[in-house]
């Protein structure tokens, strides 16, 4: 089962979230949460595998409750989903660079929001989405193009090259396609890459990516 944490101040919001995934054989709804601060109580508390959060919240909002879940989690700690209503937000940008593995609209289809709980709890980054892919471009925007970043000129040029493909949104099966490569060689260079970075996924990659002006947006 995946034990899944909602935290929202809307009681309507997590009570919809709730009933949508209460349908679902492999997902269990753990616990809710009404503000930021109660989240971080209760993800220590509770350890979930993956937590959908909030980002406009009083008392404590979804960015530092994020930021205190991820680092004190870990590698083996739970994943973050951040629910915007905006799909391009601020506090969206900075999430992703504190550790969420991805983001949703409040208004995404019920399929996508239990497409994205698998995908993250088995360990991917939510990086899909054509929404995903805009905001990541939006932020980098706002970041300074040459941040250092650890571990880049560890890369091969081949794993350079597959950094590049991860940042501008392709999959495994899209980057196999256009270097003419197997899906498994891909997914051996992007285990590679996150190792080299030391990062977790494939979100915090592409913001490096960014950040290090490795990639620019439109590029």
């Amino acid at each position: 089962m995946i034990k899944v944490l909602l935290v929202d101040d809307q009681a309507m919001v997590r009570s919809g979230l709730r009933m949508i995934l209460e349908a679902e054989s492999d997902i269990l709804v753990v616990d809710e949460a009404s503000d930021g601060a109660e989240g971080v109580a209760k993800a220590r508390r509770i350890r979930p595998d993956v937590i959908l959060m909030d980002i406009r919240m009083p008392e404590m909002d979804g960015l530092e409750a994020t930021r205190q879940i991820v680092s004190a989690g870990g590698e083996q700690g739970p994943r973050v989903i951040v629910l915007t209503t905006f799909d391009i937000d601020d506090y969206v940008y900075e999430a992703l660079r504190v550790g969420a593995s991805g983001f949703l609209l409040k208004d995404a289809p019920a399929d996508d929001l239990v497409a994205a709980i698998r995908v993250v709890a088995g360990g991917e980054a939510l990086l899909a989405p054509a929404v995903t892919r805009r905001v990541i471009a939006a932020f980098a925007t706002q970041a300074p193009p040459t941040t250092p970043v650890r571990g880049l000129d560890d890369l091969t040029e081949r794993e350079t090259e597959v950094l590049r493909l991860v940042a501008r949104g392709l999959s495994n099966a899209e980057i196999a396609e256009e270097l003419f490569v197997g899906e498994t060689t891909v997914k051996t260079h992007v285990s590679h890459v996150l190792t080299k970075l030391g990062v977790r996924d494939r979100v915090q990659a592409v913001v490096a990516a960014y950040e290090s002006g490795l990639v620019q947006p439109g590029g």
